[in-house]
Order: structure tokens, then sequence, then C-alpha cells
């Protein structure tokens, strides 16, 4: 494990911001403040000390999403596909060998994420590499070959969506998180979003 070097120039990190929150009465979540930060401030400042380039994946408020200085890109499908549609439309833009993804809405990603899911990955000889939170794999938080583009759209193109079922098509590694259970907290109505805060400012 110690023997696997793992550089920063081979990571793209996409951030997922492209949902609907329908539980948040549709207001995008990436922009919901934090105590006193959007959600995504949170998820940025973990991602781009880790990774090569940001791309932001949203499909609202492209014009506030612009000022943090990353490239923009929305889903290139009609209709709600989900985050595989944001990870292939972001893939199509990306020049290095892995993508790294996480959603905008979790503010505890780890500052280690990209290293544990790429040894993991070179461990198994892998394609995907999965976080697992002690309990089940967390799809969003996962590291991916950039050459598995085709095999995500032909997916897609078909009408299917669901993450769990494309992983099966490719050699899959799941990482282990279950030391650091708060990476997958995320929020999804505003009394999760007291929760976190009142957790934030235990945190300093």
């Amino acid at each position: 494990m110690e023997n696997i070097a793992v550089t920063r120039q081979i990571f793209t990190g996409v951030i997922l911001a492209g949902g609907q929150a329908q539980r948040m009465g549709g207001q995008d979540k990436g922009l919901i403040e934090l105590n006193g930060s959007p959600m995504i401030q949170y998820v940025l400042d973990a991602i781009v000390p880790q990774v090569n380039k940001v791309i932001i994946n949203a499909n609202r408020n492209h014009d506030i999403y612009s000022h943090y200085g990353y490239e923009v890109i929305s889903d290139e499908f009609e209709g709600f596909f989900g985050p595989l549609a944001g990870m292939a439309s972001s893939m199509r833009k990306v020049t290095t060998p892995f993508i790294l993804t996480a959603p905008c809405d979790s503010p505890f990603v780890p500052d280690d994420l990209a290293k544990r899911l790429y040894i993991q990955m070179m461990m198994k000889d892998a394609d995907i590499s999965v976080a697992h939170d002690g309990n089940r794999i967390q799809p969003v938080f996962v590291l991916l070959k950039t050459s598995l583009l085709e095999s995500m759209l032909d997916f897609l193109n078909k009408g299917e969506r669901k993450i769990d079922k494309w992983f099966e098509q490719h050699k899959l590694a799941v990482t282990d998180f279950s030391d650091k259970p708060d990476t997958f907290i995320n929020i999804n109505n505003r009394n999760e979003l007291s929760m976190i805060e009142s957790k934030l400012k235990d945190r300093g």
C-alpha cells in the first residue's frame, strides 16, 4: 500500500450539484448557507488540494457557481438522470485519467478521499473505487477511470440511470471509510441543516 505513489495531477474533481433537492423544497443545495458559507464551499475546500482541476456539475445558477472560478458543466441528458448523468457530462471535458466525485451537500469530505480511493483501486486492479461507510457503499463518493465514458454513455442512452447497476458492469474496488463516518453526512432537510451547523461549531 505504501509503495503506491499518488499525485494530484492525475485527478479531476467533479462536485455534483445538479440534483433537484426535492426534500429541501427544490432549493439549490450547494448554495444553501451553512454557518455563513454556501455548502459547496466546504466541499471545494476539501477537494481542490487533492486534484489537478475542478469541475462543478450544476443544472441551474451557473452564474453564481462560475464565481468560484471553476468550469461549470450541465447534464447533457434531458430529464433528471441522477448523478451518473453529471459524471458522464463532466467526464467529456476531462483530460486526466481519473475523476473524483463528491456531492455538493457533504461538508465533511476528508482530505485523503482521492488517495484512499486510488490506493484501493490500484490494489484491486479495478476500474472504479467507491467509498463504503461500514454499512453500504456511498456511490457518489467515487473514483472513476475516464476511459469508462463510452460505457457510461451507452448505459444512459438506453434510459438506464441507476448508478449501482452500472457499477455491476465493471471491476469495482470498495474502499473502507468506516473510520470517517462524518464523510457521508449530507443535508436533506432543515433539521439536518441545524444539526450540522451545531457540529461545525463544535469543531470550531
